[in-house]
């Protein structure tokens, strides 16, 4: 597999179609430290850090006295006046917070625009969300937030989220959705009322290299919306903290070493959901070509899953089955029976012995009409203006069951094996396993001579699944060394702690597998 130089785009509201260059992996930062970077920070960590974490520690406790005693006696589900003292605590809050990040290293921040009045714009989006410290904004003007409900349980830090009065979403509660959907209604057609709600509709952290898929929930009320834009303009990114790479304390550690922290925020002019649902625009569009200047993806939080599941071959850095998956998506061959799909495709792929398809036969062998989506997917697997079908159903098979390794595996040998035995060669599993990781390219001598015991030149599916089961990482045994560069230098994290800003609280159901803010 690999990526076409470049991908149509639609451009929605004007009919269009522009070429656009393909996007690397948004769930991925791969940090690299240089020699000189190392040592700064080896400096910094015995010198600054620990001041830095005092003081932020410090800035915390502080706030949380005066969080508790605003927050004792409030109601849940309407507001009081906002009478002197609950003023006075507001300002100080806001200060206290201020202080933390000025001693973290955000010694000033960059605001462009004006912040709507809540009357004005009830809800404001934030993007692109990348990080634990895109909590600043909250901060600095103590706006509700959505966020997951364990949050509040959390020691000193529950405490703080509950003086903005956060609407929060239950995992426990299947019909928790609905409910925050109907709070944020009502609180966003109360007039202004209630304290403008800030939402990361892109629902989970990327490394802000493009947009992701924005989640519905921020535009259902259909009242105006004023969009914020995140920016960290710094020489070395040690703020990303997203599914693959550097866990939560090391990039604080990071940050925490660094003299200084950029930071800036620009306040958009207000958009209404019902207005862009009019004229065919896509939310995310809207960052793009105002401000961002990033490539808007059609990946979403689903997409991050395939990038993080556990299993015997983890995704490389720059593989093409993020942008495989979101053509699967859109269209629309992911059905629910999926064994039984994937069990016709390997059989007529298998009948075809391994004759190459081009483009009106790839279009017949899916079932589905000739378009510009199925030229992108075709041209993911394209050799010479044709292609093997077999790539296509592995690929299939990892993207919707990515954890079943084997399963795909055993697919596979069933298609590329020889009728007498079932055997296949070492090219066949060099293209079956970089199908299966979504590269262009894969040595797997290696590997193979490690199965290969008896040197017949060829090894059957039973003789892999023994080797897998005795050699449950023989992908960081034998491939990793053999494909340097390939994957992260950084290991991959486990999944992050949820920071609670990510919930997902769309009412549709997922598919299981500038002054004023200073």
């Amino acid at each position: 597999m690999r990526l076409p130089k470049c991908r149509r785009c639609p451009v929605e509201g004007d009919g269009k179609k522009e070429l656009a260059p393909p996007v690397r992996n948004p769930f991925l930062h791969d940090l690299r430290l240089g020699p000189l970077q190392k040592a700064k920070i080896a400096i910094m960590t015995v010198t600054l850090f620990p001041v830095r974490l005092f003081l932020a520690a410090f800035m915390m406790l502080l706030a949380w006295p005066f969080a508790f005693i605003a927050a004792v006696g409030r109601s849940e589900t309407a507001v009081e006046p906002q009478c002197l003292w609950r003023r006075l605590v507001d300002i100080l809050l806001r200060t206290i917070m201020r202080v933390m990040w000025f001693a973290g290293g955000f010694h000033w921040m960059t605001v462009k625009g004006r912040q709507a009045l809540p009357s004005e714009a009830p809800i404001l989006t934030l993007a692109p969300h990348s990080s634990y410290f895109d909590a600043i904004p909250v901060t600095m003007t103590m706006s509700s937030i959505v966020m997951k409900a364990e949050s509040k349980d959390i020691p000193l830090w529950g405490t703080l989220i509950k003086y903005i009065r956060p609407v929060f979403v239950s995992r426990s509660d299947q019909d928790s959705r609905r409910k925050t959907v109907e709070e944020i209604k009502r609180r966003a057609h109360s007039g202004g009322e209630w304290p403008q709600i800030m939402i990361f509709p892109e629902g989970t952290c990327t490394n802000r290299s493009c947009l992701i898929t924005f989640k519905p929930g921020a535009f259902i009320p259909a009242v105006p919306v004023q969009p914020v834009v995140i920016r960290y303009p710094n020489e070395m990114d040690t703020i990303t903290w997203t599914w693959q790479g550097p866990g939560a304390f090391k990039i604080l550690w990071l940050t925490l070493c660094q003299l200084h922290n950029e930071f800036e925020i620009e306040v958009r002019e207000l958009m209404c959901w019902v207005f862009l649902q009019y004229h065919g625009l896509n939310p995310s569009s809207i960052y793009q070509y105002r401000a961002l200047k990033v490539p808007v993806t059609d990946y979403s939080f689903e997409d991050c899953q395939l990038a993080m599941v556990e299993g015997q071959l983890p995704l490389p850095v720059d593989t093409c089955l993020l942008e495989f998956a979101k053509l699967v998506r859109r269209l629309g061959l992911k059905p629910r029976n999926m064994d039984k799909i994937l069990h016709d495709y390997g059989n007529k792929a298998a009948a075809l012995q391994g004759k190459k398809q081009n483009l009106e036969a790839f279009a017949k062998y899916v079932e589905l009409p000739t378009s510009d989506m199925l030229r992108d997917m075709f041209a993911l697997f394209d050799e010479n203006g044709i292609m093997d079908v077999r790539e296509f159903v592995i690929a299939l098979s990892v993207v919707c069951q990515p954890a079943k390794t084997l399963e795909t595996i055993k697919l596979a040998f069933e298609m590329f094996g020889a009728q007498e035995d079932g055997a296949i060669t070492e090219n066949e599993l060099a293209c079956i396993l970089k199908t299966a990781l979504g590269v262009g390219d894969l040595k797997v001598t290696g590997l193979f001579r490690a199965i290969n015991t008896q040197g017949k030149g060829k090894i059957t599916y039973e003789q892999f699944r023994v080797f897998a089961e005795h050699h449950p990482d023989y992908a960081e045994e034998f491939l990793f060394s053999e494909n340097v560069g390939f994957w992260s230098s950084n290991k991959v994290s486990s999944t992050p702690v949820a920071n609670g800003f990510c919930s997902d609280f769309s009412p549709i159901e997922q598919d299981p597998s500038q002054k004023k803010l200073n």
